[in-house]
């Protein structure tokens, strides 16, 4: 399956399973699941289902407990990668398999590598299927495997073992060594002090990493004594940190390396991959001298080397090299490079200056920046540098051409990384940068209400204009695409609430007319549509009284007047809320806009929207009847001088607020505005709107006014169009259907 394509049907399946684990199973004595039911499962897709949970995060001592169902669910390539598991989960889940692979890597939860190999070696099958064992990131606890007089000997049919980041010790690596088929070994960052024990398996062996060997204490001479003597090696992998090496250490594996490069063919005679990036004493010349000796080579590693741009290197077609002269070694460091953060963060900052001026969609580079982040999910340097090209891969109009699930899966990465560096200033620039893009906040899929909740707690603490101006743009898009559920939510927060006002009377005391001064507006335009919480948070936060301020001072600003009044009208749906609006200073200036012709029809609507809904609750006017008939009687004929609209102004959730306005017994002003209203959205989409009509019973409340005697002749003609439309509507798609 293309993975950029429709996820595979196998792959949505074992997604529901995964959110559906509680219903499908039941709890057992200790606390861990078991399928209620367990089917057989294809060998394959119980591996899929492991990695699927772990992956996403749920794989723990109370789910890993589906797989002791061992004959329904028969795992041979097992993942509990950075999961939460303990030893006795582990052992009861996992060690009755007949595993061929296992990966561990950075698992938590109390498990060490002492009691994954024990627990294997508990299974006489797994000590002989057990392929490839995969240690990264754990205590070994070497000497409680000594006490109990097992060790990885035990597991005779290994061939490649990862112990990178663990406390490895020189016994243990005699231990590992003994092995009779191990291939492909990794000791990286760990603390083994001499190499002589890889004499053990020199027959067998054909790949070595040993990148960061800090405490390694070998001559130059005696190092490489070692190494030649391993005749079966085809990948040697001896590179470094250069962050974390100060040019005054590391001279013994420097010359390790010269010597290597510089030597005779005959050392190594198998070698066609060698990794030394990061060795900063490395010369072209030697670079030089080792290509040319070595025809049959397919990669060198020389990130952060400073030889990387040695002439010969370009024309050796079939060699891949990581270094920093061109983009292709930049992306090659990118993609061998995962879970090697200094590497990681050297080539990141090679691929931002690369990308500054991109004017090419480039989804292979975002795709490599992504694997970065989400592979050093608690680095910093990464995020930080990372963000940035993020940004610049998917500025202007970039984003628009890269696969949806790719910028999906992007941003999610962005928001996470907003989520775990909240105080860092610069990471959480670099995302809202790339978030405030029109076509990702309107188009693409993500979790819209973690977004907001993640700009607006970022609010709370930064006042940075610039980036303030860049989170209301984010919130104001983010919270029209909020369900009503997120909404109210969201709505409650009374913070957020507070701050817009803030940003509002800020802007209008200044008599500024900016984007974060409409953005604001817009957000708090949404917030409060059909959220009586959020409308009560709004009044008690005194924004009435700012709103009535910013109607007078922005008189003629239609784009600002459009975003208070519609505001004004969320409240006036509110029962309980109308009186608020009770002030005969502030429904007068509504009148005036809604009467002046020389105002945008936008403007006029939102003013007698606000009206409508006023003039429709009798027990709630205060203001006397002379008002309410001069507010009916100027709705109607306002109403009629406006003309169709062919752009859309406005979009509705539901139509529950104009039911009360439908009543055969309104006024007809009030009546006229919700049928036009409802004109306008349909004539629009009518295909959206007629199922909502149907559903809250719209259609049959016009059906009603249109029979009704008393009913005004505009608005029957108004409600006949509609239900014409509407009937037209459900014509052109029953046979469609049919």
């Amino acid at each position: 399956m293309d993975a950029d394509g429709p996820q595979a049907l196998c792959d949505l399946c074992l997604a529901q399973v995964c959110s559906s684990l509680e219903a499908l199973c039941s709890r057992r004595a200790d606390g861990s699941l078991g399928l209620s039911l367990a089917p057989v499962f294809p060998q394959e897709m119980a591996d899929q289902l492991l990695r699927n949970m772990a992956t996403k995060g749920i794989l723990n001592d109370t789910t890993v407990g589906i797989f002791q169902h061992c004959k329904e669910l028969r795992l041979r390539r097992a993942s509990i990668r950075r999961c939460t598991v303990s030893a006795e989960a582990f052992r009861l889940a996992l060690c009755p398999h007949r595993l061929q692979e296992l990966d561990a890597a950075w698992a938590s939860g109390s498990l060490t590598g002492a009691n994954i190999v024990s627990g294997l070696a508990s299974n006489p099958e797994c000590r002989s299927s057990l392929r490839r064992l995969c240690l990264t990131g754990l205590h070994v606890d070497w000497e409680s495997l000594m006490e109990v007089g097992v060790g990885f000997s035990s597991l005779q049919g290994l061939r490649t073992l990862n112990m990178a980041n663990t406390d490895l010790t020189d016994a243990a690596l005699e231990d590992i060594c003994s092995l009779p088929q191990l291939e492909s070994l990794d000791i990286s960052c760990s603390a083994v002090s001499k190499l002589t024990a890889l004499l053990r398996c020199k027959n067998t062996l054909r790949s070595f990493i040993g990148h960061k060997l800090q405490q390694l204490d070998m001559s130059p001479l005696r190092c490489l004594s070692v190494l030649s003597q391993l005749h079966t090696l085809r990948h040697l992998d001896f590179s470094e940190d250069h962050f974390a090496v100060d040019d005054s250490d590391g001279k013994d594996g420097e010359e390790t390396v010269r010597q290597l490069l510089e030597g005779s063919a005959q050392v190594l005679p198998s070698l066609v991959s060698l990794d030394i990036s990061g060795r900063k004493r490395t010369s072209e010349a030697s670079v030089r001298a080792f290509v040319e000796a070595r025809g049959g080579l397919v990669f060198l590693g020389l990130l952060a080397t400073g030889a990387s741009s040695c002439e010969i290197l370009t024309s050796q077609r079939n060699l891949k090299v990581t270094g920093e002269a061109n983009e292709n070694q930049v992306c090659e460091a990118l993609r061998r490079y995962r879970d090697r953060e200094c590497f990681i963060r050297e080539a990141l900052l090679h691929l931002y200056n690369l990308t500054t001026d991109i004017d090419k969609p480039r989804p292979d580079m975002l795709k490599l920046v992504l694997g970065g982040m989400q592979s050093q999910p608690t680095s910093l340097h990464i995020h930080l540098v990372a963000t940035a090209c993020v940004f610049n891969l998917t500025a202007q109009d970039l984003a628009e051409a890269m696969p949806v699930c790719l910028l999906t899966s992007t941003v999610t990465q962005l928001l996470i990384a907003m989520e775990t560096f909240p105080s860092h200033q610069q990471v959480q620039k670099n995302c809202l940068l790339a978030l405030c893009s029109d076509y990702i906040l309107q188009d693409i899929p993500f979790d819209k209400y973690f977004a907001a909740t993640l700009v607006i707690n970022w609010l709370r603490s930064h006042q940075d204009p610039t980036l303030q101006r860049m989170a209301v743009a984010v919130i104001s898009i983010l919270v029209a695409k909020l369900s009503t559920e997120e909404t109210v939510k969201l709505g409650k927060d009374v913070f957020i609430m507070k701050q817009l006002l803030a940003i509002v009377q800020h802007k209008a005391m200044a008599g500024v007319v900016d984007s974060t001064l409409k953005f604001a507006l817009s957000a708090l335009w949404n917030l409060t549509d059909e959220m009586p919480t959020a409308a009560r948070n709004f009044i008690e936060c005194q924004g009435l009284g700012l709103y009535e301020e910013v109607l007078e001072t922005y008189y003629t600003e239609p784009s600002i007047q459009q975003k208070v009044l519609g505001l004004l009208n969320n409240i006036a749906e509110v029962e309980g809320l109308q009186g608020d609006l009770m002030e005969e200073g502030l429904l007068e200036h509504i009148l005036s806009l809604l009467q002046d012709s020389e105002v945008e029809v936008g403007v006029r609507y939102f003013a007698g929207g606000t009206l409508a809904q006023l003039a429709s609750r009798p027990e709630a006017w205060t203001l006397g009847d002379e008002l309410h008939s001069n507010t009916v009687k100027q709705l109607h004929e306002s109403i009629m001088t406006w003309n169709q609209l062919e752009r859309e102004m406005v979009s509705y959730r539901s139509f529950r607020p104009f039911c009360p306005l439908l009543q055969t017994w309104q006024p007809s002003g009030v009546q006229l505005w919700a049928v036009w209203a409802i004109h306008l959205v349909c004539g629009q989409n009518t295909s959206h709107y007629r199922s909502m009509m149907e559903k809250e019973g719209v259609t049959e409340l016009l059906r009603a006014l249109a029979a009704h005697p008393d009913t005004h002749s505009d608005i029957r003609d108004l409600s006949d169009s509609i239900l014409l439309m509407v009937d037209q509507q459900q014509n052109h798609t029953e046979p469609q259907n049919s």
